[in-house]
């Protein structure tokens, strides 16, 4: 969406929460998104968080929180759609079908697909209308129930690796993992291009932790095992996983 609309909505869903002293929501949000309502709320003053359904999801939903709520329940549902494995039905066949039904983008999250089963996460009052309208993806017949079951389909394979870093800092860190200069891990920082644990960086002084989840726009999504022993020669060793 144009970035002037946008960031508008943003605001009008920051001040409705402080208006009303109650939860408000927004999304799902492209990364993009994620990132420039991240940017423009740290000046604002508000409690928000961006949640998709499940750790690591790339779409979230945007939630302004007012000063006495801490946690919220966010109107996400996910659904979870069974076929034939030999069907090969792919994210796009599922978006098409979606879309088919008259919804926006922005009312569906993530679409998770694996062989027989993709799970779908999408805006709360629109669950019921999904699961009673598609029976069908494609030319293929789907059963369709609310929830899913663990492990999640994965977008990608996670594949681990290994360095040394000068320090656990955010952009040694991100130097490691895009194998690129730190004066480069500072740029793509700085231009907004780096999240942990979907809220987007400013500062490269981060400390990164363990359970982190970061992700490099153009680069990749990338989960840090361990960052806290030390090589013979006294740097920091990095474990980290990465969707290949």
């Amino acid at each position: 969406m144009e970035s002037s609309v946008f960031l508008a909505r943003v605001y009008d869903t920051a001040n409705a929460c402080e208006r009303t002293s109650t939860p408000r929501f927004l999304g799902f949000l492209t990364p993009d998104e994620a990132a420039a309502a991240d940017k423009s709320l740290k000046t604002f003053g508000i409690k928000y968080r961006f949640f998709g359904g499940y750790d690591s999801a790339e779409r979230t939903m945007l939630s302004c929180l007012p000063d006495w709520c801490d946690e919220v329940d966010y109107p996400i549902t996910s659904i979870t759609f069974l076929y034939r494995a030999c069907d090969k039905l792919t994210h796009r066949d599922f978006l098409g079908a979606l879309m088919g039904l008259g919804l926006t983008r922005e009312s569906v999250g993530d679409i998770l697909v694996e062989n027989g089963r993709t799970v779908v996460f999408v805006k709360s009052d629109i669950s019921n209308f999904v699961v009673t309208q598609v029976s069908k993806v494609g030319s293929c017949g789907v059963t369709v129930k609310v929830g899913f079951e663990l492990p999640l389909p994965t977008a990608g394979t996670l594949m681990p690796f290994s360095d040394t870093v000068s320090s656990p800092r955010l952009d040694s860190v991100v130097a490691s993992l895009c194998s690129c200069s730190r004066n480069t891990a500072c740029e793509l920082i700085s231009d907004g291009k780096v999240s942990v644990n979907s809220l987007m960086m400013e500062k490269n002084t981060r400390t990164v932790i363990a359970g982190d989840r970061i992700t490099v726009r153009g680069k990749g999504k990338f989960i840090i095992d361990s960052v806290n022993d030390l090589s013979k020669k006294g740097r920091v060793i990095l474990k980290y996983s990465k969707y290949v």
